[in-house]
C-alpha cells in the first residue's frame, strides 16, 4: 500500500497549528528524504530532512556505542527552542521544532498522540 503524503501533510499541519509553541514538523525517511512537512517559511524541507537523517545516524551510533539500545527519541535543546526527532517505525522519523516556551510534558504527550495518527497514514 502506498504512503498517503497528502494525509501526512494534513496531520502535520494540524499538529503545528493546534499544539502550543510548535513552530514546525516534518516526516522524513531514515535516509534523509522528505515525506511531508509543515515547516516555517524559509526552511528547506530537503535540507531539514538531510539534517534529521544525520541526527538519527549519530543517535543510533551513540545508542550502540554506549550500550543504550535502539533510540526512541533524539532531543536537542538550543537557546531558541527544541528539535525533537522521534522514531515512527522503520521507514520514517517525526521531527518537531518547538519554541523555548513550549511545555515539555504537554509537547511529549502531543507528539505521542500524533505518532499514532502518522503511523496509521504510513500503512
Amino acid at each position: 500500500m502506498a504512503i498517503n503524503s497528502e494525509k501526512l501533510g494534513y496531520i502535520l499541519g494540524n499538529f503545528v497549528s493546534t499544539t502550543s509553541d510548535v513552530q514546525g514538523a516534518a516526516m522524513v525517511t531514515p535516509d534523509g528524504l522528505p515525506l511531508a512537512s509543515s515547516l516555517p517559511g524559509g526552511m528547506d524541507d530537503e535540507r531539514v530532512s538531510a539534517m534529521s537523517a544525520a541526527m538519527l545516524s549519530l543517535g543510533d551510533r551513540i545508542g550502540r556505542e554506549l550500550a543504550r539500545g535502539d533510540i526512541d527519541r533524539i532531543y536537542v535543546e538550543g537557546v531558541e527552542g527544541f528539535s525533537i526527532l522521534t522514531s515512527c517505525g522503520e521507514d520514517a522519523v517525526f521531527l518537531v521544532l518547538a519554541g523555548k516556551a513550549a511545555k515539555q510534558g504537554v509537547l511529549m504527550l502531543e507528539i505521542k498522540r500524533t505518532l499514532g495518527e502518522l503511523k496509521s497514514a504510513l500503512m
